[in-house]
């Protein structure tokens, strides 16, 4: 009895379950050893008599090597690789997880690299807000692949995998796609619309592209981004004051006693989140603030588009002590991984006039104010989860909108998938050319080896010339039913079962196995 070993979870049951991925997320199987009968033509799956675990034995061979020879080959190479979103968002986790899991957007290149270089992972992108962490990744395995992504944001955050476990969600496929055309087009936003994210979408795309990881997840992206643009010029849905800049400008004013004319401001961070705060609070009719940022560049610009009788006053981070000991409200929304404000800091700040507390409004992550800070009576602390206080308030106006552009999204998810299905055919039609274009030459090398003592040259560019006739010939029929037109889903899926058909007939699975161990080696 033939015994074939494979670095993957092989059993149809565990592959196929997510249910029993999600009660064993910290499982450690890292080989099962599957005793089949010897492969022949009329067994060509295996006839699996039982599954067995066992911890793997040490080689040289990698994972893939061993993939490569292994029962499994039918798996990987009849199942096309998954799309998959390994995501923690403000409906799903605290805040204090998020922005433990957050990757600076400087960072993204490198986490991509990472996450690529995972054995089951052929292409990712990252998208970190302040109200989501979300890894989209092309996965040989999609339930390897997510354990893999899954144990290497534990690693970067140093969360315990079964902690993000019990946070995170898991989507697959066109479940995917829809949940970032959704995320793109502001649906999934805290504030439903915000425009924000739009922006982030496209800069994740860049990213992606920049790395040059493959195709797949830099067109869902692209496509994310042309989702998010039609629902936003052909529905209602970004209209009002919707970003959360606006959000905690809002809750802002409802906890603050007073006018907001009166009211001393201060904004901390110039980027683009800072702006809108700047400009919200100039529409509800403050007109004196102080802004602070590493450099003075970006306030200029910012001061060039108010309109006059708004006076913005730059100071620089060094003074932030001084500047927050004259200001009644905080903004704050940086970049830095490390908090700007402790207790310490703040309880030697003098009270506030009328006695009553400090407002500090965080809506960076990680945060600038940490939490330590609302444990004093000085002081009233607000991060981006309260944001949920404000945006509550027009639920229903929210929810319309929402529905109005759902069939736009699912629109766009049926084009992208249609275009991703179209793919699958390109390495059928590529394999099924190399092989025969193998064939008709060694059959005109035994010809010529035979018989070329009589044969001159020109002779011989003609068998050369008539036998690649010969064989165009005869594969023009079968690469006419190998090329998806775009007429529809029927069609699609008759070029689908036509491709399954080719595989089976040619025996190309093997050689299709062969390019996708090759490419992720040569990532590598």
């Amino acid at each position: 009895m033939a015994v074939y070993n494979a670095s993957v979870v092989l059993s149809p049951n565990l592959e196929t379950s997510s249910s029993w991925y999600h009660h064993n997320p910290s499982s450690s199987l890292d080989l099962i050893r599957i005793h089949t009968l010897p492969m022949n033509k009329m067994t060509r799956r295996g006839l699996i008599q039982r599954v067995r675990c066992e911890t793997s034995p040490s080689s040289d061979s990698s994972p893939l090597d061993k993939l490569k020879n292994s029962p499994a080959i039918d798996r990987y190479t009849r199942e096309r690789s998954s799309i998959v979103v390994i995501g923690l968002s403000f409906h799903t986790s605290p805040l204090e997880m998020r922005e433990r899991l957050a990757i600076p957007e400087a960072e993204w290149p490198l986490a991509i690299t990472q996450l690529c270089a995972l054995n089951h992972i052929e292409e990712a992108a990252v998208l970190s807000t302040c109200n989501r962490i979300e890894i989209y990744v092309s996965a040989l395995s999609r339930y390897r692949g997510v354990k893999e992504v899954t144990e290497w944001m534990s690693k970067r955050s140093g969360i315990p995998v079964s902690d993000i476990c019990q946070h995170r969600f898991l989507l697959y496929n066109k479940d995917a796609t829809q949940h970032l055309f959704q995320v793109s087009a502001g649906l999934e936003s805290l504030v439903i619309g915000e425009n924000q994210i739009q922006s982030q979408v496209r800069k994740a795309e860049q990213v992606v592209k920049q790395e040059g990881f493959g195709r797949i997840i830099s067109t869902l992206f692209e496509k994310a981004n042309k989702a998010g643009k039609r629902v936003r010029a052909q529905t209602n849905i970004a209209s009002g004051a919707v970003s959360v800049s606006s959000a905690a400008v809002e809750l802002a004013l409802t906890k603050l006693p007073g006018s907001v004319s009166s009211a001393m401001m201060l904004v901390i961070g110039a980027g683009e989140m800072g702006k809108r705060i700047i400009e919200h609070l100039v529409a509800k009719g403050c007109t004196k603030m102080v802004v602070m940022n590493r450099s003075e560049d970006k306030v200029a610009a910012i001061r060039k588009e108010m309109q006059s009788g708004v006076e913005i006053i730059y100071k620089p981070l060094d003074e932030i002590l001084a500047c927050a000991a004259e200001a009644k409200v905080i903004f704050t929304s940086t970049s830095s991984e490390t908090p700007l404000f402790l207790k310490e800091h703040v309880e030697i700040l003098p009270p506030c006039p009328a006695d009553y507390a400090r407002l500090f409004v965080d809506i960076s992550v990680p945060r600038n104010v940490g939490s330590c800070v609302a444990e004093l009576d000085s002081a009233r602390v607000y991060n981006v989860d309260d944001l949920k206080e404000v945006v509550a308030a027009n639920k229903e106006d929210r929810a319309r909108k929402s529905m109005e552009a759902l069939p736009i999204i699912r629109e766009e998810t049926i084009e992208f998938e249609g275009w991703r299905d179209s793919l699958q055919t390109f390495p059928t039609i590529r394999k099924l050319r190399s092989k025969t274009e193998r064939i008709r030459a060694e059959c005109v090398e035994k010809l010529i080896s035979k018989h070329g003592n009589g044969m001159d040259k020109k002779t011989r560019e003609a068998v050369e010339k008539q036998t690649r006739i010969i064989v165009n010939n005869i594969l023009d029929y079968p690469m006419k039913h190998l090329r998806y037109d775009g007429t529809g889903s029927s069609k699609l899926r008759e070029t689908l079962e036509n491709m399954q058909a080719v595989n089976r007939i040619y025996e190309l699975d093997g050689e299709l196995l062969e390019e996708k161990i090759r490419a992720k080696k040569d990532k590598k």
